[in-house]
């Protein structure tokens, strides 16, 4: 058995009789760790004393939540507001040496693979506490959750940022390799000459990739607000700098996925133009050919005295050649004036 409280949501091999009851368990709570003394130890209660760091992770769906945040007093009232919000903004703020913050994360869904939600993580810090915050579940969470049941301590709250925007900046940074390498596929296709990509195909490879810039630009605004901060304490400023600057590296690994994307579709819109020349080209070559010879056919089809070769017996012959060989003059003088290439 896990050594957390996880609710059906986190992890789907809990069994219900095995689950501890909800009132056992606080207002939604779905995992925690007491995390003292260098190493993690799981608990299924929200209060209780505790001599070390503790890491709450509550689900708002529950509607005890709510409740049992606002009378929490170890908080200020605006971190408070903050974790309970229906907005989704990406923002922070500090408030008597309590770090609080709005971040997103992709959602995790259990049915698909793909990294197509973006969902909301809210999370309060104090000396001796992180409580994290969601409605939907959040990818960053379980991983969390993984890295503590290995018995991973965290004697400081800068510990406890590192892990959290660490994970969350990973998640991130997986997408955009992924990306990256959807979009070298595509190119290579491309080059091949073999199911090659369209401009409309890369819709799809730019929509995530904008999904993931939006989330790096907000939380970018978020460590820019942070390290500006002179209430932040000083115990966190080292990580939030260093979290900054990977952030910083972060969105220029998006930003040159997203110039290889627009050199890809660059690409493909030249050569789709190439083509459409050669064939306007072939076109027009075409109906130059034929303007002579249709000029002749309807010369003679005019059924007026004094048509040449009316009265010949080879002068519908005769007239045939006369279109063709207009044709092959028309050719031959476009070959002379430099109109036809190769």
């Amino acid at each position: 058995m896990l050594g957390a409280t996880i609710l059906a949501d986190e992890h789907d091999g809990l069994s219900k009789r095995n689950r501890p009851p909800l009132a056992a368990a606080g207002p939604g709570l779905i995992w925690a760790f007491d995390l003292g003394g260098g190493r993690a130890r799981p608990i299924e209660v929200c209060d209780g004393e505790t001599t070390g760091f503790r890491w709450l992770h509550l689900s708002l769906a529950h509607q005890g939540t709510e409740t049992w945040i606002n009378r929490l007093t170890s908080l200020p009232e605006d971190v408070r507001e903050m974790l309970v919000a229906n907005d989704s903004h990406q923002r922070a703020l500090v408030d008597s040496g309590v770090v609080g913050c709005v971040i997103h994360d992709f959602e995790r869904d259990f049915e698909r693979s793909d990294l197509s939600q973006v969902g909301v993580l809210r999370f309060a810090l104090t000396a001796d506490m992180m409580i994290t915050v969601r409605l939907h579940p959040i990818r960053s969470a379980d991983a969390i959750r993984q890295a503590l049941d290995r018995g991973n301590g965290i004697d400081a709250p800068a510990d406890a940022l590192d892990l959290l925007i660490g994970t969350v900046a990973e998640s991130i940074s997986t997408a955009v390799r992924d990306l990256s390498l959807e979009v070298q596929r595509a190119e290579d296709a491309f080059l091949d000459g073999r199911d090659s990509p369209t401009a409309r195909g890369l819709v799809g490879l730019r929509r995530r990739l904008a999904m993931a810039n939006r989330m790096l630009d907000g939380m970018r605004a978020v460590f820019r607000r942070l390290e500006g901060d002179e209430d932040l304490p000083e115990t966190m400023v080292a990580t939030v700098e260093r979290l900054n600057q990977r952030i910083q590296a972060l969105g220029a690994d998006a930003l040159g996925v997203q110039r290889q994307i627009l050199q890809l579709r660059e690409e493909i819109d030249i050569s789709v133009d190439q083509r459409t020349n050669q064939n306007l080209y072939v076109l027009s070559i075409m109906t130059a050919l034929m303007l002579p010879a249709t000029f002749v056919t309807g010369l003679f089809g005019m059924n007026t005295g004094g048509m040449p070769w009316a009265q010949a017996s080879h002068g519908t012959l005769l007239a045939t050649l006369l279109a063709f060989g207009t044709a092959g003059a028309t050719y031959l003088f476009l070959r002379w004036m430099g109109f036809m290439r190769r």
